[in-house]
């Protein structure tokens, strides 16, 4: 991709999924990777910690700087330390990927306020806050960067039992479009990408049983699961150069999820 080579990205949740698959793609294009995870690897459970090594060893291999990045995008004060640290570290910040997130089961009239917040203190509310962070240096540096937001078809999709989340990814959709339309005077471009079911950690409820995956894909038109590999590659094109007229967009890349599968077939006059 063009004119990607030497820049510098910050991947939230970058450890293993989409995060990381993007980490290391950004990295074969020549991007200098800062890779956040949210514990302190002094409190990790091993294997999480090793997740997180063989992320930073895995764009390493590509020839570029690495560079781990602790921080909770909950709370500000740890987003505020880990953009700072990464242009200070990277010497600056050009793309910023809004990948962290987490999501909570559970009927809507059961969910606490707290388990509410959770979840859209992480999801959107931590979006915001880092693509903040990251606009403060793109403007102090009158850089034109890039930010990309990644959420989900559950953006347009309701997803009941899931209320936060849906909640969350609606938003993120909205200040997708709100951020590049008040920032593309400065050359600054915001773009979303929202993959549908994807073989990821966060979904190993069903990706870990061959029934229940059989069952989610037989929903998708498509017929099978998106890969990392697949997210990553849309985001390589959104925030090269090869892109550089794109903004304020969402990428549904879902398989066809979202062109109301039930009427792939006729079912009315």
């Amino acid at each position: 991709m063009k004119g990607l080579k030497g820049k510098t990205a910050l991947v939230t949740g970058a450890s293993s999924g989409i995060g990381k698959a993007i980490a290391i793609r950004l990295a074969q294009e020549g991007c200098n990777i800062a890779i956040n995870y949210r514990k302190d690897p002094s409190g990790a459970e091993d294997t999480e910690e090793k997740a997180m090594r063989q992320a930073c060893n895995d764009v390493d291999a590509c020839g570029v700087r690495s560079l781990l990045v602790q921080g909770d995008v909950s709370k500000e004060s740890d987003i505020v330390e880990m953009v700072g640290t990464t242009i200070e570290k990277l010497g600056g910040l050009d793309i910023l990927i809004n990948n962290a997130g987490i999501q909570t089961e559970k009927a809507a009239h059961e969910i606490e306020a707290d388990e509410l917040d959770q979840v859209l203190n992480v999801n959107l509310r931590g979006a915001f806050l880092c693509a903040r962070e990251a606009l403060r240096h793109f403007l102090a540096t009158n850089k034109s960067g890039v930010i990309i937001n990644i959420s989900s078809v559950h953006e347009i999709i309701p997803r009941p039992m899931y209320i936060s989340y849906s909640m969350s990814k609606g938003g993120m959709g909205n200040l997708t479009k709100t951020l590049a339309l008040e920032y593309a005077k400065a050359g600054i471009r915001v773009n979303g990408i929202a993959p549908g079911a994807t073989v990821t950690p966060i979904n190993e409820a069903w990706t870990e049983d061959p029934e229940k995956q059989a069952e989610v894909e037989s929903h998708i038109p498509m017929r099978r699961a998106g890969t990392p590999d697949e997210m990553a590659a849309a985001v390589a094109f959104l925030v090269s150069d090869e892109a550089t007229y794109i903004t304020g967009q969402t990428l549904f890349i879902d398989g066809g999820l979202t062109l109301y599968p039930d009427f792939q077939e006729p079912w009315s006059a």
